[in-house]
């Protein structure tokens, strides 16, 4: 092996994405019949990319979210995730994987009626083992990051939907995880809103170098991505970037 052969090795090894996503097939059997959910669909992620997973209702973008998340079982394929198999994973070390790697933001926000931002923010760390006073001291933090550390005893009854949001953001933040997966994150929101969430997340994304995972149906959230994955029938129809053309898989 030449001294060139090596670099391209040492390279290729150096940008190991994040995400890779090989040839994963989901069946679901609804009595007599089986529906594909996902169809060997194949891709990969970067670390620090903010990726968009597009496709109409039944394309199965959510599926390939909850598979990515470790959420639910693949029938066969690859999920690798920071080199890690997840698809070997046992039950326990899958939850171990999520409160270690992985932050979530919700359509409907799943905030607790209850509790109060800062308690919301805090909870996913209790599950962790860390005391009370560090979880307050991350929950406030992660609150001031998105701009909410003046409602930071406030209820989800007592803020807008957008403020809800922002509250579920700080709580995927919390654990400093590597990946965020986001659910929808604007679908309950008006557009002028679901701009101001989107601009929020890119600049937490830039800030920070998390990766981003957000599925959506809308093409106008969609523009906001680095990189945007097109689903249709459970398989990935077109990758394109920001600002350069679609290439088609």
């Amino acid at each position: 092996m030449d001294e060139q052969q090596a670099a391209a090795m040492i390279a290729k090894a150096q940008h190991r994405p994040i995400i890779d996503v090989q040839n994963v097939k989901k069946i679901y059997r609804v009595g007599e019949v089986k529906i594909r959910a996902l169809d060997g669909i194949s891709l990969t992620i970067d670390k620090g990319e903010f990726a968009c997973i597009i496709g109409r209702s039944g394309s199965g973008k959510s599926t390939l979210l909850n598979m990515m998340a470790g959420l639910e079982a693949i029938n066969s394929g690859q999920i690798i995730i920071s080199g890690k198999h997840i698809e070997r994973m046992t039950e326990a070390e899958l939850i171990e994987f999520r409160q270690q790697q992985i932050g979530f933001v919700f359509q409907s926000f799943n905030l607790l009626p209850h509790y109060t931002a800062q308690e919301n923010v805090a909870l996913p760390l209790m599950f962790r083992g860390i005391g009370r006073a560090e979880r307050s001291r991350r929950a406030r933090e992660a609150l001031r990051l998105v701009g909410l550390s003046t409602h930071r005893h406030h209820t989800p009854m007592q803020m807008s939907g957008g403020q809800q949001q922002r509250v579920g953001i700080a709580r995927a933040l919390v654990g400093n995880p590597a990946i965020v997966f986001a659910d929808e994150p604007t679908g309950n929101l008006d557009s002028k809103t679901s701009n101001e969430i989107m601009e929020l997340l890119l600049e937490i994304a830039q800030q920070r170098r998390t990766t981003f995972v957000m599925v959506t149906h809308d093409p106008n959230m969609a523009a906001y991505a680095d990189k945007t994955i097109n689903v249709l029938d459970g398989k990935a129809t077109g990758i394109s970037y920001k600002n350069a053309e679609t290439t088609e898989v």
